[in-house]
């Protein structure tokens, strides 16, 4: 989404992407939640059905020291709040709308990796330089070599016959 807003100021993306498309790309997302919830969810549910204690202490330790307020934050903003608003078809048809909320998806994504690896290392809630500064690293290495790739090759394939279809303004 935030790589589409960003071509999306540019020919041909700017012919290209309409709103049926971003409305569809807004569905992904919702659907990305919902597996995501559905996901967790099952996990929690196994675990707690099976009642083995060397799988409960994976969740004991991630209710303890702070963690469990992490974990709450995480069914509130990861789920619940995106869920409730990408329930609307205009704010899905919106692409600054979805950027925003993309960004923010990725921030919670990360809060999410690090309350599913930290708590195994740390009784309590503490998060250090490393674990602030090591994503943006690595996502700023990937982002350049996204970018790298991205400005030496076409948006729209060359030689596609089907491309000047595509582009007429039948298909609106």
């Amino acid at each position: 989404m935030i790589v589409e807003r960003i071509l999306f100021r540019y020919e041909p993306m700017s012919e290209l992407l309409k709103p049926e498309q971003v409305h569809d790309h807004g569905k992904f997302m919702l659907a990305f939640i919902m597996v995501w919830a559905y996901f967790s969810f099952s996990q929690w549910l196994i675990i707690w059905a099976g009642n083995l204690p060397e799988e409960i202490t994976w969740y004991m330790r991630r209710l303890h020291g702070g963690w469990g307020g992490v974990g709450l934050f995480l069914v509130i903003f990861h789920f619940a709040v995106p869920f409730t608003i990408l329930l609307s078809r205009s704010f899905k048809r919106d692409v600054t709308k979805l950027v925003w909320l993309a960004v923010w998806m990725l921030i919670v994504r990360y809060i999410d990796l690090f309350w599913i690896i930290e708590p195994n290392f740390s009784t309590t809630f503490r998060v250090s330089l490393a674990d602030i500064v090591l994503p943006f690293a690595m996502g700023g290495l990937w982002m350049w070599y996204f970018f790298r790739n991205l400005g030496s090759m076409a948006l729209v394939p060359a030689y596609d016959p089907f491309a000047k279809e595509v582009l007429e303004a039948a298909h609106d």
